[in-house]
Protein backbone atom coordinates (compact mmCIF):
# COMPACT_ATOMS: atom_id res chain seq x y z
CA UNK A 1 0.00 0.00 0.00
CA UNK A 2 3.04 2.32 0.53
CA UNK A 3 3.48 2.61 -3.04
CA UNK A 4 -0.83 2.91 -4.22
CA UNK A 5 -1.01 6.31 -4.63
CA UNK A 6 1.66 6.83 -6.22
CA UNK A 7 1.74 4.44 -8.83
CA UNK A 8 -2.01 5.56 -9.28
CA UNK A 9 -0.61 8.91 -10.57
CA UNK A 10 2.19 7.65 -12.26
CA UNK A 11 -0.16 5.20 -14.24
CA UNK A 12 -2.09 8.28 -15.14
CA UNK A 13 0.87 9.88 -16.14
CA UNK A 14 2.30 7.31 -18.72
CA UNK A 15 -1.08 7.36 -20.33
CA UNK A 16 -1.37 10.42 -21.05
CA UNK A 17 2.73 10.42 -22.53
CA UNK A 18 2.39 6.85 -24.21
CA UNK A 19 -1.45 6.92 -25.10
CA UNK A 20 -1.97 3.52 -23.51
CA UNK A 21 -4.43 2.86 -20.75
CA UNK A 22 -3.04 1.29 -17.65
CA UNK A 23 -5.00 0.29 -14.70
CA UNK A 24 -3.52 0.29 -11.83
CA UNK A 25 -4.61 -2.35 -8.78
CA UNK A 26 -3.25 -1.51 -4.92
CA UNK A 27 -3.41 -4.47 -1.99
CA UNK A 28 -1.57 -4.96 0.92
CA UNK A 29 2.00 -6.69 0.40
CA UNK A 30 1.22 -10.09 1.34
CA UNK A 31 -2.34 -10.54 -0.50
CA UNK A 32 -0.60 -9.30 -3.40
CA UNK A 33 2.24 -11.72 -3.17
CA UNK A 34 -0.91 -14.73 -2.58
CA UNK A 35 -2.42 -13.51 -5.99
CA UNK A 36 0.39 -13.33 -8.10
CA UNK A 37 1.30 -16.61 -6.44
CA UNK A 38 -1.76 -18.26 -7.14
CA UNK A 39 -1.55 -17.40 -11.15
CA UNK A 40 -3.44 -14.01 -11.30
CA UNK A 41 -2.53 -12.38 -14.27
CA UNK A 42 -0.77 -9.52 -14.57
CA UNK A 43 1.40 -7.04 -16.61
CA UNK A 44 3.73 -5.73 -13.92
CA UNK A 45 4.20 -6.23 -10.13
CA UNK A 46 5.21 -4.01 -8.00
CA UNK A 47 6.29 -5.04 -4.11
CA UNK A 48 9.48 -4.83 -1.89
CA UNK A 49 12.53 -5.30 -3.55
CA UNK A 50 12.93 -8.81 -1.28
CA UNK A 51 9.62 -10.20 -2.34
CA UNK A 52 10.22 -9.26 -6.08
CA UNK A 53 13.55 -11.39 -5.76
CA UNK A 54 11.14 -14.17 -4.33
CA UNK A 55 8.47 -13.99 -7.22
CA UNK A 56 11.62 -14.12 -10.03
CA UNK A 57 12.93 -16.91 -7.80
CA UNK A 58 10.13 -19.05 -8.68
CA UNK A 59 9.24 -17.94 -11.97
CA UNK A 60 6.55 -15.92 -11.54
CA UNK A 61 8.52 -13.05 -12.92
CA UNK A 62 10.43 -12.49 -15.79
CA UNK A 63 14.25 -13.29 -15.65
CA UNK A 64 16.06 -9.58 -15.97
CA UNK A 65 13.01 -7.93 -15.14
CA UNK A 66 13.69 -6.28 -11.82
CA UNK A 67 13.27 -2.25 -11.47
CA UNK A 68 13.97 -0.49 -8.39
CA UNK A 69 11.78 2.49 -8.36
CA UNK A 70 11.29 4.26 -5.11
CA UNK A 71 12.72 4.33 -1.55
CA UNK A 72 11.04 4.80 0.95
CA UNK A 73 11.30 5.25 5.02
CA UNK A 74 9.43 4.70 8.51
CA UNK A 75 7.57 7.48 9.88
CA UNK A 76 5.94 8.51 12.90
CA UNK A 77 2.38 9.92 13.63
CA UNK A 78 -0.28 11.02 16.65
CA UNK A 79 -3.64 11.44 16.23
CA UNK A 80 -4.11 15.33 15.41
CA UNK A 81 -3.90 17.30 18.64
CA UNK A 82 -3.07 14.96 20.79
CA UNK A 83 0.59 15.00 22.67
CA UNK A 84 3.40 15.07 20.67
CA UNK A 85 6.50 13.21 21.90
CA UNK A 86 9.94 13.76 20.71
CA UNK A 87 11.32 11.30 18.50
CA UNK A 88 14.41 13.49 18.38
CA UNK A 89 17.33 10.05 18.59
CA UNK A 90 16.86 6.42 19.64
CA UNK A 91 16.21 6.92 23.10
CA UNK A 92 13.30 9.19 22.63
CA UNK A 93 11.64 6.83 20.46
CA UNK A 94 11.90 4.34 22.80
CA UNK A 95 10.69 6.66 26.09
CA UNK A 96 7.77 7.43 23.18
CA UNK A 97 7.09 3.25 22.87
CA UNK A 98 7.03 2.77 26.45
CA UNK A 99 4.82 5.93 27.32
CA UNK A 100 2.29 5.07 24.69
CA UNK A 101 -0.49 3.04 25.95
CA UNK A 102 -1.61 1.94 22.52
CA UNK A 103 0.48 1.73 19.18
CA UNK A 104 0.78 0.29 15.63
CA UNK A 105 2.62 -0.50 12.59
CA UNK A 106 1.82 -2.51 9.62
CA UNK A 107 2.39 -6.10 8.78
CA UNK A 108 4.37 -5.18 5.94
CA UNK A 109 8.52 -5.04 5.86
CA UNK A 110 8.26 -2.05 8.52
CA UNK A 111 6.19 -4.05 11.08
CA UNK A 112 8.50 -6.91 10.89
CA UNK A 113 11.80 -4.59 11.29
CA UNK A 114 9.36 -2.93 14.02
CA UNK A 115 8.95 -5.88 16.34
CA UNK A 116 13.07 -6.79 15.67
CA UNK A 117 14.17 -3.45 17.15
CA UNK A 118 11.73 -3.68 19.57
CA UNK A 119 12.81 -7.15 20.48
CA UNK A 120 16.52 -5.49 20.57
CA UNK A 121 15.91 -3.17 23.06
CA UNK A 122 14.27 -5.69 25.29
CA UNK A 123 10.69 -4.22 25.79
CA UNK A 124 8.66 -6.24 23.11
CA UNK A 125 7.46 -8.72 25.52
CA UNK A 126 6.69 -5.76 28.21
CA UNK A 127 4.37 -3.75 25.31
CA UNK A 128 3.31 -6.51 22.96
CA UNK A 129 -0.30 -6.38 24.30
CA UNK A 130 -0.54 -2.71 23.84
CA UNK A 131 0.55 -3.23 19.81
CA UNK A 132 -2.41 -3.29 17.60
CA UNK A 133 -1.58 -4.93 13.86
CA UNK A 134 -4.53 -3.69 11.06
CA UNK A 135 -5.39 -5.87 9.11
CA UNK A 136 -3.53 -5.61 5.56
CA UNK A 137 -4.32 -2.59 3.42
CA UNK A 138 -5.96 -1.11 6.58
CA UNK A 139 -3.51 2.40 6.96
CA UNK A 140 -2.32 2.82 10.53
CA UNK A 141 -3.20 6.25 10.63
CA UNK A 142 -6.96 5.79 10.17
CA UNK A 143 -6.89 3.90 13.66
CA UNK A 144 -4.82 7.00 14.95
CA UNK A 145 -7.62 9.24 13.31
CA UNK A 146 -10.06 7.67 15.08
CA UNK A 147 -8.04 7.47 18.67
CA UNK A 148 -8.18 3.38 18.47
CA UNK A 149 -4.34 3.58 18.98
CA UNK A 150 -1.70 6.59 20.11
CA UNK A 151 1.62 6.15 18.31
CA UNK A 152 1.58 5.32 14.76
CA UNK A 153 4.89 3.97 12.97
CA UNK A 154 4.75 3.15 8.86
CA UNK A 155 5.72 4.40 5.38
CA UNK A 156 6.14 7.94 5.38
CA UNK A 157 3.89 7.94 1.75
CA UNK A 158 0.87 5.93 4.02
CA UNK A 159 0.85 8.71 6.45
CA UNK A 160 0.60 12.24 5.20
CA UNK A 161 -2.58 12.15 2.89
CA UNK A 162 -4.56 11.20 5.64
CA UNK A 163 -6.53 13.66 7.79
CA UNK A 164 -7.18 13.99 11.42
CA UNK A 165 -3.40 12.72 12.09
CA UNK A 166 -0.22 14.43 12.16
CA UNK A 167 3.27 13.63 11.38
CA UNK A 168 5.90 13.56 13.95
CA UNK A 169 8.59 12.90 11.57
CA UNK A 170 11.23 10.34 10.03
CA UNK A 171 12.57 7.46 12.26
CA UNK A 172 16.33 8.64 13.53
CA UNK A 173 19.15 7.81 11.28
CA UNK A 174 20.50 5.14 13.65
CA UNK A 175 17.20 3.20 13.88
CA UNK A 176 15.47 4.15 10.59
CA UNK A 177 14.79 1.27 7.94
CA UNK A 178 14.39 2.16 4.30
CA UNK A 179 12.66 0.18 2.17
CA UNK A 180 13.58 -0.51 -1.92
CA UNK A 181 10.35 -1.26 -3.69
CA UNK A 182 10.72 -2.73 -7.28
CA UNK A 183 8.81 -3.64 -10.62
CA UNK A 184 8.91 -6.50 -11.79
CA UNK A 185 7.35 -7.64 -15.36
CA UNK A 186 4.93 -11.15 -14.62
CA UNK A 187 5.64 -14.24 -16.70
CA UNK A 188 1.84 -14.24 -17.39
CA UNK A 189 2.20 -10.94 -18.98
CA UNK A 190 0.59 -10.67 -22.49
CA UNK A 191 2.79 -8.20 -24.08
CA UNK A 192 6.02 -8.39 -21.83
CA UNK A 193 7.67 -5.46 -24.30
CA UNK A 194 4.94 -3.03 -23.03
CA UNK A 195 5.03 -3.92 -19.98
CA UNK A 196 9.08 -3.58 -19.33
CA UNK A 197 8.69 0.33 -21.24
CA UNK A 198 6.04 1.15 -18.67
CA UNK A 199 8.54 -0.26 -16.09
CA UNK A 200 11.20 1.83 -17.45
CA UNK A 201 8.91 4.97 -16.80
CA UNK A 202 8.32 4.46 -13.48
CA UNK A 203 11.96 4.48 -13.51
CA UNK A 204 12.61 7.12 -14.95
CA UNK A 205 14.56 10.52 -13.60
CA UNK A 206 11.63 12.41 -15.41
CA UNK A 207 9.38 11.48 -12.66
CA UNK A 208 11.40 11.45 -9.43
CA UNK A 209 9.88 14.79 -8.65
CA UNK A 210 6.35 12.98 -8.34
CA UNK A 211 8.20 10.15 -5.63
CA UNK A 212 8.88 12.97 -3.63
CA UNK A 213 5.68 14.60 -3.68
CA UNK A 214 4.18 11.13 -2.65
CA UNK A 215 6.90 10.99 0.57
CA UNK A 216 9.40 8.58 -1.66
CA UNK A 217 12.71 8.89 -3.15
CA UNK A 218 13.95 7.49 -6.42
CA UNK A 219 15.71 4.30 -6.05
Amino acid sequence: MATAELLGELAAQYQRHAGIEVQAEAGGGLLVLQRIQSGQAADVVVLAANVIDKLLAEGRLLPGSRLDLVRSGIAVAVRAGAAKPSIADEAAVCQAVLAARSLSFSTGPSGVYLEKLFERWGILQQIRARIVVPPPGVPVGSLLAAGTVELGFQQRSELQSLAGIEILGALPPSIQLITVFSGGVSAQSADPDAARALLQFLASPAVAPIKRRFGMDSA
